[in-house]
């Protein structure tokens, strides 16, 4: 089975997502630099939420460039890693809306590990169609240190959230600085 619908179904949900994260930033009604300043903490939580999904973008991208095939376990494991970006948009808007409270971040952490956890998946599923370990991704993934300190980040971040939200806000930022440069595994693999 070809992986062009996958990729170009994926794209459009994606940029679907992005697009329903920007619109829930309110305009405000006011002139004032007071009615932007209320707007920051949404504005944080869009900004961080965008450079995750440019994140998941970005190595999907790569994920499936060195794909030659998928299947019908690949198809619902990327359904499976959609549904969970599809909820950045809510987990994004509450958190931001609340102030970073607790629980609405430890909301946002459960929706970045299941995310991880997906994408994980979904890696797992690629690989197994395309050879196994002994295949091209495989052997570029190695022992993947991002993505396996991820999940216990987002899983420590999340009952921390309950103690000091600020704390699991710097997990989250810690995580997306980790990712935030493209996987050059990956890269060396498609220009050999």
């Amino acid at each position: 089975m070809g992986k062009g619908r996958l990729e170009a179904f994926s794209d459009g949900v994606i940029a679907i997502i992005i697009t329903i994260m920007v619109l829930e930033m309110k305009v405000p009604h006011a002139t004032d630099l007071a009615a932007l300043a209320e707007l920051v903490p949404v504005f944080l939580s869009y900004v961080l939420s965008f450079i995750y999904v440019g994140i998941y973008w970005n190595n999907h991208h790569h994920l499936l460039h060195v794909s030659h095939r998928v299947d019908g376990r690949v198809l619902w494991a990327n359904l499976h890693l959609l549904f969970w970006l599809s909820l950045f948009p809510f987990a994004t808007g509450w958190m931001g809306e609340n102030h970073f409270a607790a629980l609405p971040t430890a909301a946002y952490g459960v929706v970045l590990l299941a995310a991880s956890i997906a994408f994980f998946i979904l890696q797992r599923a690629i690989i197994r169609v395309n050879g196994g370990a002994e295949s091209e991704l495989a052997g570029a993934l190695g022992k993947d240190f991002a993505g396996k300190i991820s999940p216990v980040l987002y899983a420590a971040a999340i009952p921390l959230a309950f103690y000091n939200q600020w704390i699991s806000d710097a997990l989250y930022v810690l995580v997306a600085a980790i990712w935030f440069i493209p996987d050059r595994r990956i890269e060396k693999v498609i220009s050999a």
